[in-house]
């Protein structure tokens, strides 16, 4: 094989991505793609951890102050409801 001029060789690579049909799609389009989802993802839980968290935290040690009463008196009713505890924030 016989080397190739640095022009020679410009010049076949030119004519390599000159020649044929550009492959490939819209720009505009692959950069929707490439963009991150505007969504999450969310399961529902069966069980509330906090709930829980606080279930366990109150059979080790005694709490000084109630600031979970009003939260776990929401949380126990829906739950007994059927529903998960309702946020109004």
């Amino acid at each position: 094989m016989e080397p190739r001029s640095k022009e020679q060789l410009e010049q076949d690579l030119a004519d390599a991505l000159t020649e044929g049909e550009m492959a490939g799609s819209d720009p505009d389009e692959a950069a929707l793609h490439r963009l991150s989802p505007r969504y999450e993802v969310r399961s529902q839980a069966e069980r509330d951890p906090i709930v829980e968290e606080t279930k366990a935290i109150r059979r080790m040690a005694k709490e000084v102050d109630d600031r979970y009463d009003d939260y776990m008196s929401r949380a126990t009713g829906d739950a007994d409801k059927g529903a998960g505890p309702s946020r109004t924030e």
